[in-house]
């Protein structure tokens, strides 16, 4: 169950993350919701709107750089009891002929909200 709600989850992120729109994006978010990305750089967003600001600006720094879409690779979930998991994937930015233009690894704890995981915290892989 939580492998295919976590497939789900983000086949629908990359249609979201397709459109450009950090409001989308931050649809799949909870708040208050954590980024981890490095000790020095922690981040913490109490509402919706703080979440969909923060998105619109990596969205928006992505297409600068000549990013037109995103896939994922490598999926890894471990369940955390009934309705929470861990996510594990490989992102890779995209140019528009489908060149890999970044790729890292980043893990997600996930909860599972009207039959939907949403994200709490995420986890870059340094």
């Amino acid at each position: 169950m939580s492998q295919e709600l976590a497939r789900r989850f983000f086949d629908e992120f990359v249609e979201a993350f397709a459109c450009f729109d950090g409001a989308l994006v931050a649809q799949r978010y909870l708040s208050p919701y954590l980024a981890f990305h490095s000790p020095e750089e922690l981040r913490v967003f109490a509402s919706a709107a703080d979440i969909a600001v923060y998105f619109q600006g990596i969205l928006d720094d992505y297409r600068a750089r000549g990013c037109r879409a995103c896939r994922y690779r490598d999926l890894h979930v471990t369940a955390l009891g009934a309705d929470c998991a861990l996510a594990s994937v490989t992102w890779e930015l995209l140019d528009a002929a489908g060149g890999v233009i970044a790729a890292w690894r980043e893990s997600y704890n996930l909860c599972r909200v009207e039959g939907r995981y949403r994200v709490f915290a995420s986890t870059d892989h340094r």
